[in-house]
């Protein structure tokens, strides 16, 4: 077995189906390959149509059902369950390409220093996106386009990767542990950081990437992203889940913090609300629209350590102590 791939899907077995005929097309055939679709306690047909499937093929498809809400536990149960050395990732919308699962597997064989790889995750619209939708706003839609030329993702270069087209030596596990499932999407929730939060891990231990932009995925993007709200509602909660990450780049502040808030981003948020006014004045509602979102972001942020904050005050418990900033 090349490579073992994990898809955890909740209420979605009509995306599901088309990701399955593009894992199991001919075109992959040359890769020795098993497919484990995780069900994160669906309430659709997914169990039905994964078994039917499975049934035309079981030694390279397995259901499996994770009672646990979230995409970190239906990754990890991917993860105990699988059974080769590579173990790689995609989601329930999304098509991988035509030689996907090759480029995988020689790609770490070539690369024996590398612990992981990712590479592009391109849109197909199910409509026209709006004007307003620019390259800038692909970080809702999960979207990743580094450009054509290969390059490493290490320390020195900390890219994130998405788990849309992920794939990672099983070794890596064994180092830094499974997915945390504090940063995780839970059922229709958005803005979450599992995959950010795992890079981190990995790049603590000097562990090496490789960003493989001919490893193509195509992501089905729902009528319901290409809607401001959604951006809206996406940047809140990439906000909170910040503010439970405490990552080094967000807690540098030399001046302290207000409300367990580096201060920092009230700065920010300060020129963000005044830029927002100001484009809006200009008639300029692209440059207006990504100055709001990033105050959705403070607010996300704000409203999830100022709980955090007075929690502590009215608890008997010890207040944690975070590393440092550095300088």
């Amino acid at each position: 077995m090349d490579v073992s791939i994990v898809i955890s899907t909740y209420n979605r077995c009509g995306l599901l189906e088309g990701a399955l005929q593009a894992l199991f097309s001919p075109t992959q055939a040359h890769s020795e390959f098993e497919v484990l679709v995780v069900d994160n306690n669906s309430s659709d047909q997914t169990r039905p149509l994964v078994q039917a499937l499975a049934a035309q093929n079981p030694e390279k498809l397995k259901y499996l059902f994770e009672p646990k809400q979230g995409l970190s536990y239906g990754r990890n149960t991917g993860i105990a369950n699988a059974r080769a050395s590579i173990i790689a990732f995609t989601d329930d919308d999304v098509r991988v390409s035509r030689d996907w699962v090759y480029q995988i597997k020689t790609s770490f064989e070539a690369n024996p220093d590398i612990d992981f790889l990712g590479g592009k995750v391109v849109p197909r619209w199910s409509t026209a996106p709006p004007s307003w939708l620019t390259a800038a706003h692909w970080g809702p839609l999960a979207l990743l386009d580094y450009g054509d030329e290969p390059f490493f993702v290490d320390t020195g270069k900390q890219l994130c990767l998405i788990g849309a087209n992920f794939a990672f030596r099983r070794s890596a596990f064994e180092r830094v542990g499974l997915f945390k499932t504090d940063f995780q999407r839970v059922r229709d929730g958005i803005g979450s950081l599992e995959d950010h939060e795992m890079l981190l891990r990995l790049w603590r231990t000097n562990s090496r990437g490789l960003y493989l932009p001919e490893l193509v995925v195509t992501a089905e993007i729902e009528p319901e992203r290409l809607q401001k709200r959604y951006h809206r509602r996406w940047h809140a909660g990439h906000g909170s889940f910040y503010a439970s990450l405490y990552s080094d780049e967000i807690e540098r502040s030399k001046v302290g913090r207000i409300l367990g808030v580096p201060a920092h981003l009230y700065r920010r948020a300060f020129k963000d609300a005044l830029g927002w006014t100001l484009a809006s004045i200009r008639n300029r509602p692209d440059l207006a629209f990504a100055h709001e979102v990033q105050l959705h972001y403070f607010g996300g942020f704000f409203r999830r350590r100022w709980k955090d904050f007075f929690s502590r005050w009215t608890s008997s418990e010890p207040i944690p102590i975070r590393p440092r900033p550095r300088d």
